[in-house]
């Protein structure tokens, strides 16, 4: 929209945050995001419930779209924002809480299209990993990310930062039991690739023609040995033997390139 016409739609009906300072949290089950790329993904997500928006007039200008006329907005000062977030966050002027995104089940977006790759994470807990992931994941069209519950990172803003958007348009299935969620693919023709440092074939060699799931561990850990055996296949990236493995967010996206590209 015309930058007039958000002035109109957006002063008027906000004031300075209460008070000037915030909690540095958001409230017991809602999420906090910030950045211009995350908040402005998430305003236009229809799929995202939404609380409040704190911004600085300048911040609220560069957002594409039109907010609905009873959004609560409450302008604020760049240091007022700050304690809304984590420590030394780049909040860009933009902080908007909401409600966390509904969960998703495999076999809804495993299921859509098999001609496009699933990523399975065993035990990725950092957030600026996963976040990075999501936003490869996004893309290579991957058809969604897949964690295990008790051992992956929360929806949040640090993560949703490092994901640039992606988190609201990347289907992040979370289950219970990975291996069990592995035999599912293996039920709807995926082809599970574990990538593995030690495996003696490379990913080129060992991606198939139809639908692939690629599964990566944690960094130093790697896949536990009971994911492993879950897989049909490992392969490696061919890096060179200066350098002992990849950042794990690097090895899914040179991983989800080498599937986008196969022949």
């Amino acid at each position: 929209m015309a930058k007039g016409d958000r002035k109109r739609a957006l002063r008027g009906r906000a004031g300075r945050m209460k008070g000037g300072r915030g909690s540095g949290r958001a409230a017991s089950g809602y999420v906090r995001l910030w950045g211009r790329h995350p908040v402005e993904a998430a305003l236009k997500n229809p799929d995202r419930q939404h609380r409040k928006l704190w911004a600085t007039r300048d911040a609220i200008e560069t957002l594409d779209g039109e907010l609905p006329p009873d959004f609560p907005v409450e302008y604020a000062e760049v240091a007022d924002l700050a304690r809304l977030v984590a420590k030394d966050a780049p909040h860009q002027g933009l902080v908007l809480e909401c409600e966390p995104l509904d969960g998703v089940f495999l076999d809804d977006v495993a299921n859509a299209d098999p001609t496009r790759p699933v990523v399975v994470l065993d035990q990725v807990t950092d957030p600026h990993n996963v976040g990075a992931i999501l936003r490869s994941a996004a893309a290579f069209g991957a058809a969604c990310i897949v964690t295990q519950d008790r051992h992956a990172p929360p929806e949040g803003g640090v993560l949703a930062k490092s994901a640039s958007g992606a988190l609201e348009t990347v289907p992040w299935v979370r289950v219970v039991n990975l291996a069990r969620s592995l035999e599912e693919l293996a039920d709807a023709g995926y082809w599970r690739i574990g990538m593995a440092g030690e495996a003696e074939e490379t990913l080129a060699v060992a991606l198939p023609s139809g639908p692939v799931a690629i599964v990566l561990g944690a960094e130093g850990e790697g896949m536990r040995h009971n994911i492993a055996q879950h897989c049909d296949a490992l392969a490696r990236l061919p890096i060179s033997s200066s350098i002992e493995s990849l950042n794990v967010s690097n090895a899914a996206a040179i991983s989800l390139y080498a599937v986008a590209t196969r022949s």
